[in-house]
């Protein structure tokens, strides 16, 4: 499919009004776990369009293209609204969270097992394990305080067990930037696969960030609050993936072909016929504003599509699903890497003195007041256990214990890990 191909729509003509911008929810005890994720990774990604769309507009000074851009935002603002409202109101912020993780862990996964660039692959596979774990934190807290299991929640296509533990994934800011790629000769993939994973994330980011002070109790909100800055992190790592030499005009087009792919990509895999529904809406859209997009990058740029996207057919398209033997796989590999500027050694290969453990000292000096790490012991006095879900024992020896959060694999210099042979 070659989105340049097609006969876009008037966006003018396209505007809601207020009986059709307010959709009908999906049904929290019947929806299928991936359409869920695919309506998040959907507002995230017309979210972060808009945010773009907002910052090219205060860095221009033609009129001309600002009211364009106005055009495309007030379309791509209408869906987001919609997108997020299918969403039902029975359905707690919490739950919803839950949700938010096992799209970080599926999405990420899947990206990392075709991306072509291994640098990106790397970024991908080293923030996979943090978001993993984040999904067995939440998943405790779930089952303490509302009494839900999380594997319900997700169907059981993804595990719930510890990661790389949320307490060793604070690192000195310094650490976070990455190199970035090159869009000129990278391939079309590795180009949509930083754009996706850069929305997705910020998405997460916004959530946790805006949650925190609204949920109900007092351990709930600590959680998010610290969670909320490793997500800052993680759209900092992959943020800084991106190409900072390509120009407003060209990022503008890569938006709009990144959300031109997801939708059609949705359209494809959705098995709710409601919402597959508001998928074509959101592509013929999308459509409609990659022209818009061509036409001012020809206009106003003096390029044409074909020098930022060599190869406009879209490459294999996007199907959410379970990744449990590669998530496994990774974890078994690399759960006691940390970053070190641009690149990932062993925690145990650190100097002494490295920014890591300075910065570990500083936010986590006292290791019994570390959310993340206190919701574990907490639901381990309640219940005597950790809550998980899991298929097979985890593959490293020193996370199996459930009566015990383990605070030292990938974070404690010296300290060597077991892995199952």
């Amino acid at each position: 499919m070659n989105p340049f191909n097609e006969q876009p729509i008037d966006l003018e003509k396209t505007y809601m009004n207020w009986r059709e911008i307010y959709p009908k929810s999906y049904d929290k005890n019947n929806v299928d776990p991936y359409t869920k994720t695919r309506i998040i990774l959907m507002n995230g990604a017309e979210t972060e369009q808009i945010f773009f769309m907002h910052q090219f507009s205060r860095n221009c000074n033609d009129n001309d293209v600002r009211r364009k851009l106005a055009v495309i935002r007030r379309t791509s603002g209408q869906m987001q609204k919609l997108i997020q409202c299918l969403k039902p109101i029975n359905e707690n912020a919490l739950e919803e969270t839950i949700t938010y993780e096992q799209l970080a862990v599926d999405l990420t996964a899947r990206l990392a097992k075709c991306e072509p660039d291994p640098y990106v692959k790397q970024a991908l596979d080293f923030a996979l394990l943090e978001d993993f774990d984040h999904l067995y934190r939440y998943a405790n807290l779930l089952e303490m305080e509302c009494g839900i299991p999380a594997e319900k929640l997700v169907g059981r296509y993804t595990e719930i067990m510890p990661g790389r533990p949320t307490i060793s994934e604070h690192r000195c800011p310094l650490d976070s930037i990455r190199y970035h790629i090159n869009n000129k000769e990278a391939d079309i993939l590795t180009k949509l696969h930083v754009n996706i994973i850069t929305a997705a994330e910020q998405q997460t980011m916004n959530f946790y960030m805006n949650i925190c002070n609204l949920y109900p109790t007092d351990l709930g909100r600590r959680v998010y609050q610290e969670i909320a800055m490793i997500e800052e992190q993680h759209v900092t790592h992959y943020g800084s993936l991106l190409d900072p030499n390509t120009t407003w005009y060209e990022n503008l087009l890569m938006h709009m072909y990144t959300m031109c792919y997801l939708y059609y990509s949705c359209m494809k895999y959705e098995t709710n016929s409601y919402i597959r529904k508001v998928w074509c809406m959101g592509y013929e859209r999308s459509v409609a504003g990659l022209h818009l997009a061509a036409y001012l990058l020809r206009e106003y740029d003096g390029k044409e599509v074909e020098q930022v996207i060599p190869n406009p057919v879209f490459p294999e398209l996007l199907d959410l699903g379970p990744n449990i033997e590669y998530v496994r796989e990774v974890l078994k590999c690399t759960v006691d890497y940390t970053a070190k500027r641009e690149n990932y050694v062993l925690v145990q290969n650190l100097e002494p003195n490295a920014g890591f453990f300075k910065y570990q000292c500083q936010v986590n000096e006292e290791v019994e007041t570390v959310p993340s790490h206190n919701v574990i012991d907490k639901h381990i006095d309640k219940c005597g256990m950790g809550y998980r879900f899991e298929v097979a024992p985890n593959p490293i020896m020193e996370l199996r214990d459930r009566k015990e959060d383990n605070t030292n694999v990938g974070r404690t210099w010296g300290c060597r890990r077991k892995i199952e042979e």
